[in-house]
């Protein structure tokens, strides 16, 4: 007798913590029809012509789904704009699952080059590999069991690939839908917390349209994508704006601002019914808009989703090393092959070492070299050219990351691809400049690449620059008494970035 009280009680307890109020619902009898049939009819007309969605006219339910997985992968973090191209390469080169479990992760790696967050790329490889070798070629067809079978797909992914291909009625929530459920219902509290996204999830399985759950789904992601965009939304052209609390707020304000009147008898108005104000919330509300972060006229409709503040990146510092060695009429650099896990995992890089913050530049070459030779197990042929490149900056996720870049002009190397002849070294390989292009190189890496080709061309080319290493265009040059000193000047530029002479061995 006493258990199933205690029971009811805790049941109790745990309502309480999640207090509500009727601005964050929506009513089964007319709200939702009516949310339903306007999306459609708008996504019907407006939805952009993409790769991914022509693919859904392919009869084979298994391509279907195997087309959708990729796009989804692919889009996780990365603009649409981005996508298109690496999607269409992919598809070209391993238009079904068969084919893509056949590729080695090096040409995975390669075709992913770019894209970032490389792990997406080799979680699709693995994932193809146990579709063909376990579930006979079969991509799962319920969201249950695509989240259960394929490495990498989480209940996002999961429900896009069955809602879009297999047509079951499963809702999804990613970072548009957030966007279009936040200020659909004024959830103003912090968007990516359990308690949030636990709403959010139930929100966007109530709404799914049973008939059309995939052209739905992408409905809500392409509102949030084209119309209500994080900043600068355009509300006017929403075809649910009609049920937007957070747009019945801002036109409400419109109006108390236009008419001092009403503004007087706002109270009045609000208790006859009409639509309930955002700041006469019921106390405790779990998912209204902190006390502490009231609504902010000056935002409108982006006082909405509430995001926890990011961390700052932190900062990083990487001595870089291009060295490169003239064969005959090319020019070959060496790569390094990256650990299989980690970040960048399985890619290759010019040899990198991590530095400290502090670190000095007598300090950094120490360590570049001390990683070639010990490391590596490379020696090089008398160094013609050991030139500063500069600092290349580039943003990951979490990490600042700075490139100290150098570079090693040597004559000739003794090392072989596929190996620098040390066991426990790395895998490196030396590749021409069209190899280097085409291999699995990180978008930071190709940054520090172009770095040194500019500087290269700089430095062949000492004309375009002053005294001071400033560029100098072609319009403002002008002729005046001057013009002898400047040529004087140029004389010592052109003698300084003239190769010094290469002693040869007796």
């Amino acid at each position: 007798m006493v258990k199933p009280h205690r029971k009811g009680a805790q049941a109790d307890k745990k309502t309480e913590k999640k207090v509500t109020c009727g601005l964050h619902q929506l009513s089964d009898d007319d709200d939702i029809p009516t949310l339903r049939s306007s999306l459609l009819s708008w996504y019907d007309i407006n939805k952009r012509d993409l790769p991914w969605r022509r693919q859904l006219k392919n009869t084979d339910v298994n391509q279907r789904a195997y087309a959708v997985w990729v796009s989804e992968m692919m889009l996780q973090q990365t603009q649409v704009a981005t996508v298109i191209d690496y999607y269409n390469r992919w598809l070209e080169k391993w238009p079904t699952v068969q084919k893509l479990a056949t590729a080695t992760l090096e040409e995975v790696n390669e075709m992913w080059s770019g894209l970032g967050y490389y792990s997406r790329g080799r979680r699709l490889h693995e994932g193809a590999q146990k579709v063909v070798k376990e579930l006979d070629g079969q991509m799962p067809s319920s969201a249950a069991s695509l989240l259960k079978e394929l490495p990498g797909v989480g209940r996002y992914t999961a429900g896009a690939i069955a809602s879009i291909a297999y047509s079951q009625a499963t809702g999804v929530v990613d970072g548009n839908v957030i966007r279009v459920l936040s200020r659909l219902r004024v959830i103003g509290a912090e968007s990516t917390s359990p308690q949030v996204m636990e709403v959010m999830w139930s929100l966007a399985d109530r709404l799914v349209d049973p008939k059309k759950p995939g052209d739905f789904n992408q409905a809500m992601m392409e509102l949030g994508a084209t119309v209500c965009t994080p900043k600068n939304p355009s509300c006017g052209d929403c075809p649910i704006r009609g049920l937007c609390r957070a747009y019945q707020q801002v036109e409400k304000e419109k109006k108390k601002s236009a008419n001092k009147l009403e503004n007087m008898l706002t109270k009045r108005v609000e208790a006859s019914g009409s639509v309930q104000d955002i700041e006469d919330v019921i106390d405790g509300c779990s998912f209204c808009l902190p006390k502490e972060e009231p609504w902010d006229s000056s935002l409108g409709v982006m006082n909405y989703p509430r995001k926890a503040k990011k961390k700052p990146p932190r900062e990083e510092k990487t001595a870089v090393a291009i060295v490169s060695c003239a064969e005959g009429p090319e020019t070959k650099f060496l790569i390094i092959q990256r650990p299989e896990t980690g970040l960048l995992a399985g890619l290759w890089e010019f040899p990198s070492v991590q530095l400290d913050r502090d670190s000095q530049s007598e300090t950094r070459k120490s360590l570049i070299d001390s990683y070639i030779k010990d490391t590596l197990g490379l020696t090089f042929g008398d160094v013609e050219k050991r030139t500063h490149v500069g600092e290349v900056v580039h943003i990951f996720s979490h990490i600042h990351q700075t490139y100290m870049v150098e570079t090693f002009d040597v004559q000739h190397h003794d090392g072989q691809d596929g190996g620098t002849g040390k066991q426990e070294a790395p895998p490196s390989r030396w590749v021409t400049r069209s190899e280097l292009q085409g291999a699995a190189l990180s978008t930071a890496m190709r940054k520090v690449f172009k770095a040194y080709v500019a500087s290269k061309s700089e430095s062949q080319h000492p004309a375009n620059r002053n005294s001071t290493g400033t560029k100098v265009s072609n319009k403002r040059k002008r002729k005046s008494s001057s013009d002898s000193s400047d040529k004087k000047k140029q004389m010592a530029l052109d003698s300084f970035f003239k190769p010094r002479g290469v002693k040869t061995k007796a």
